[in-house]
């Protein structure tokens, strides 16, 4: 398996804390151009049963590879720290949640104070 060449993105910006809405959007990219971001915006699907048809087996075994990829990305792109906090977590949405939850609002501070920079500067 080769990774995408984006994925060095977030190899050389590792998630600190500080620089969580830089690195979230490295994430974002890197996920879309490797067809996983799907996984951040839909809910795992439930385990098909041992009758459901070829196609809800697939798309439960496509989201899970997902998921897993996912993680990896998510995992390998943070500090040793932040991996050691997250490496337990099932599901990457429930790591991203996580990581908003602590880093979310110093993403709205340092917006908005951009915005009133770049005000600033008009």
């Amino acid at each position: 398996m080769s990774l995408n060449p984006l994925s060095l993105i977030l190899k050389e910006n590792k998630l600190e804390g500080p620089n969580y809405v830089d690195w979230k959007r490295n994430l974002n990219i890197v996920l879309i151009a490797d067809d996983y971001k799907f996984i951040l915006d839909t809910d795992c699907p439930i385990l098909p049963a041992e009758n459901a048809t070829d196609e809800e087996k697939a798309v439960h075994k496509k989201w899970m590879k997902g998921n897993e990829m996912t993680k990896c990305y998510i995992l390998a792109s943070m500090s040793n720290v932040l991996q050691h906090q997250h490496h337990s977590y099932q599901f990457a949405y429930e790591i991203m949640e996580n990581l908003q939850s602590l880093f979310g609002t110093q993403s709205r501070s340092a917006r908005s104070l951009t915005i009133r920079s770049l005000m600033n500067k008009l």
